[in-house]
């Protein structure tokens, strides 16, 4: 199944659409394209609770948040290799894997979206959908003016 954005042309390779860019020939430079393709990927690959949440205006690190679990380390390190391997392949010559070592907690960043890879349990210590939903303007507050701004 494609996710990538339709009014592109045609790869070889099962007919899916793909974006072409003039930037290091990486065929997903929209932002938006790259989600949807992670988002693809994960489910592709069993991943469990996808949710991304939109980063634009919060921070300049990336764009999307898209954090996802798996039933095991080995899954886990799994998915987060084989994501990395796919975002190669789509022109993608950056993308950088953190914590693979362990696997409770694995990053992928692709750049414009970084993906966290978690076992559920660790997931649910740490709740980084949570903490980044309460620093977006149209959260709900939690009581107080705000989010404390951070001094260092």
């Amino acid at each position: 199944m494609c996710f990538v954005r339709p009014a592109t042309r045609k790869n070889h390779e099962g007919g899916c659409p793909i974006l072409t860019s003039i930037y290091g020939g990486s065929r997903l430079t929209d932002p938006l394209a790259l989600k949807t393709f992670i988002e693809s990927a994960l489910d592709a690959d069993k991943a469990i609770d996808i949710e991304t949440i939109d980063l634009r205006g919060q921070t300049s690190i990336a764009d999307y948040m898209t954090i996802a679990s798996g039933r095991s380390s080995t899954q886990i390190v799994s998915t987060a290799q084989k994501l990395a391997q796919k975002l190669k392949t789509q022109g993608l010559s950056d993308v950088r894997v953190e914590g693979a070592a362990v696997g409770d907690w694995v990053i992928v960043d692709a750049g414009d979206v970084i993906v966290h890879l978690f076992r559920p349990e660790v997931r649910a210590l740490y709740d980084l959908a949570r903490m980044w939903r309460m620093q977006s303007p149209s959260a709900p507050s939690l009581g107080g003016s705000g989010p404390v701004p951070l001094r260092v």
